[in-house]
């Protein structure tokens, strides 16, 4: 195993030598002591002088080196063979072009430090801004250090973070956010090493940009770990050409990936958010909305209206019906549920020879005319406003008929007189 450190720092790199470079100077000032840490760069297929740059640091770092065949963007599999290599306690990710100051690998050390609760750490990024970058941050980072830069433009707002109103939104505290895991972007975070890899490390199907360090993230809070912010273990994102569109197209992919490993509420309406929306940053209040009317609708019986829905149906046609709520009319068997509510919709599934999902209805897996009746209930009336376009959509997609009773009313309400067709059965 060798000499055990307090940190391992990997960097994934891709034919960006001379940016690496910069990086890896960075980390040669920090003021914990050399032998404390370790850097590894794992290395995408480079054709480039990247192996150079790494051996030039030797004599500097205690530095090893990861390279993969280039078979496309891999950037999660680099960064996991890079972390198999790692021996220190804390695993420190950042990205090429992110350039620290001498305090960074003791604030990110000193944020998993006190009390007893396990944590994911997400470190500031200054001047990562892709839709509104500040011009010059090149030319300053060439003339000064990065704590003199952060010291002097740190309150500008186009060289804060993207992510600094989410940040302030919460009081810079993530643990009061309902999806923390949203902002643990990979440019800069750290996790304890035996937690990384409890969860299983970076999922590698994930190819292209985008995505992958949303869904480790989302492993990490699902298996306990907080995810909190260490404004002073910051990074400067150093301007390099990026292709916007390209990376978000490999982003929608990505999550259409993460869906299919999680398909429950908050990741399906992710999707949706970025793909129908365009609009990331309505993720975390629209996720926040659907808790809400949870709440709200736990109390809300649409039995009857099940009932009402399924009367003329033939025995034996396929049923699905989104919005189940946990009790179902006696009379509905074999049919497959979905509900946003986990707890009622286990309930539902128990009462009978019925399948369920754990979904909004946004993107469900279900295959496409996979029924012959889709019913919509008014437990979706809540989320009506925002979502009900493309439930229908979905509810279209997956049956030959929808019988729908969702309009925007208050939980207390029954709209059972209002229907509507979709496709002809």
């Amino acid at each position: 195993m060798g000499h055990r450190r307090r940190a391992s720092v990997i960097i994934a790199t891709y034919n960006s030598a001379d940016l690496l470079s910069e990086t890896l100077r960075q980390l040669a000032r920090q003021t914990i002591p050399t032998d404390d840490f370790e850097v590894i760069v794992g290395d995408d297929g480079s054709t480039d002088h990247t192996a150079d740059v790494v051996r030039s640091y030797a004599d500097l770092l205690h530095i090893k080196y990861f390279h993969q065949e280039d078979r496309g963007f891999r950037v999660a599999s680099a960064r996991n063979g890079a972390a198999r290599m790692a021996v220190g306690g804390l695993l420190v990710i950042l990205d090429t072009g992110s350039m620290v100051g001498p305090e960074f690998l003791a604030a990110h050390l000193a944020a998993h430090e006190g009390g007893e609760a396990r944590r994911a750490v997400v470190g500031p990024s200054y001047g990562y801004n892709p839709d509104s970058p500040m011009v010059g941050v090149d030319e300053l980072l060439a003339q000064l250090p990065p704590e003199m830069v952060v010291e002097r433009y740190r309150h500008l707002p186009e060289f804060q973070d993207v992510r600094q109103p989410y940040f302030v939104g919460c009081g810079m505290d993530l643990r009061k956010r309902s999806i923390p895991w949203k902002a643990f972007w990979t440019g800069n975070c750290s996790i304890r090493m035996d937690d990384f890899r409890r969860v299983g490390a970076f999922e590698e199907r994930f190819q292209g940009w985008g995505g992958e360090d949303m869904e480790l993230g989302f492993r990490l809070h699902r298996a306990g770990l907080t995810i909190e912010l260490a404004a002073k273990a910051w990074a400067v994102v150093a301007p390099h050409d990026r292709d916007h569109k390209a990376n978000f197209d490999e982003l929608f992919a990505n999550m259409r990936l993460f869906l299919r490993k999680f398909p429950e509420p908050a990741v399906e309406m992710g999707l949706a958010v970025l793909v129908e929306k365009g609009e990331f940053w309505q993720w975390e209040p629209m996720y926040a909305e659907l808790l809400d009317w949870q709440q709200r609708a736990r109390g809300l019986s649409v039995s009857a209206e099940i009932a009402d829905a399924l009367m003329d149906v033939p025995d034996g046609e396929a049923v699905t019906i989104i919005g189940c709520g946990g009790q179902l009319p006696a009379s509905v068997t074999g049919a497959t549920l979905v509900d946003f509510d986990r707890e009622l919709l286990d309930r539902a599934v128990r009462s009978g020879d019925h399948s369920g999902y754990h979904a909004l209805g946004l993107s469900t897996p279900l295959s496409d005319d996979s029924a012959g009746t889709v019913v919509i209930t008014s437990r979706l009336a809540g989320v009506w406003d925002a979502w009900g376009m493309q439930v229908l959509a979905e509810a279209s997609r997956i049956g030959r008929r929808t019988i729908s009773y969702a309009h925007p009313v208050t939980p207390t309400a029954h709209s059972q007189e209002t229907h509507f067709e979709g496709r002809a059965a």
